[in-house]
């Protein structure tokens, strides 16, 4: 009669080579989150001096280079393209939204190329509307130096 041998395996589970899939994972998605741009309509802002915001705006409306008007609010902050016979009547439900709040305002974010009266439209409809308008500017750039004698 034989005698079988019992031989045990143990079997190990590395987990080396899942931990540097879950680190080269978790780098991917660090420098991905960094690539995305909230409002990703290009724009050339216009300079400005002043930078100084208090609080969140209730809505952001853009014109972009060839005249197309997007708005993004606070309750849909998707992006969307908005005619602009239709600016005015969703600024003033906006506004009558938010008639609890201190001081609501909306961001325009107008190309230098648009010409002020497309401006001067989305001014007067915010007016209508009851909300103070900021325009979106970029740093002005110092482009002087100054020597000490």
């Amino acid at each position: 009669m034989s005698i079988k041998r019992r031989s045990k395996h143990i079997s190990v589970f590395s987990m080396a080579s899942m931990t540097d899939v879950i680190f080269l994972l978790l780098i991917f998605f660090m420098v991905v989150s960094t690539l995305v741009v909230p409002n990703a309509i290009k724009v050339n802002l216009p300079s400005s001096q002043s930078t100084a915001t208090t609080q969140e705006p209730v809505a952001r409306i853009t014109i972009d280079a060839e005249g197309y008007y997007y708005i993004s609010t606070e309750s849909a902050p998707e992006v969307t393209m908005l005619p602009v016979e239709e600016l005015e009547a969703r600024l003033y439900e906006i506004g009558a939204a938010h008639d609890e709040e201190e001081d609501p305002y909306v961001v325009l974010y107008a190309d230098k190329s648009v010409s002020y009266g497309e401006i001067v439209k989305v001014l007067n409809a915010s007016a209508t509307a009851g909300l103070r308008m900021i325009l979106a500017t970029e740093a002005l750039q110092d482009n002087s130096t100054e020597r000490d004698v």
